[in-house]
């Protein structure tokens, strides 16, 4: 009994691991979600606009890479990222096309 109990953590373990994927794209929000605030700015910047579409409209921070839109788990790291180009690493709800956030950073 214990060999498959063990089996079955390896398995669960690696399952999880090949999970994890590397996602690269611009932090903004969900109410300007390809990172175009030309018809909100509500702003300055591209990164005020997200930050107050968040705060004042309930907004939510999301990654857009250039043809997707991706909510994010984390709605406090992307902050200090608002409209900068970054990497997520987290693996992906596709039912929900949601992040769920290991880490963010600046991208290189």
């Amino acid at each position: 009994m214990k060999p498959l109990i063990f089996s079955l953590l390896i398995i669960a373990t690696v399952a999880a691991a090949q999970g994890k994927q590397t996602f690269s794209g611009t932090i903004t929000d969900s109410m300007c979600p390809i990172a175009d605030h030309s018809r909100m700015r509500m702003g300055s910047t591209d990164a005020e606009c997200a930050i107050a579409c968040i705060s004042a409209h309930g907004a939510m921070y999301v990654l857009y890479d250039g043809k997707e839109v991706y909510t994010l788990s984390d709605q406090q790291t992307p902050e200090k990222f608002a409209g900068k180009k970054v990497t997520v690493t987290g693996t992906l709800d596709a039912t929900t096309k949601t992040i769920q956030v290991d880490s963010i950073t600046a991208a290189k």
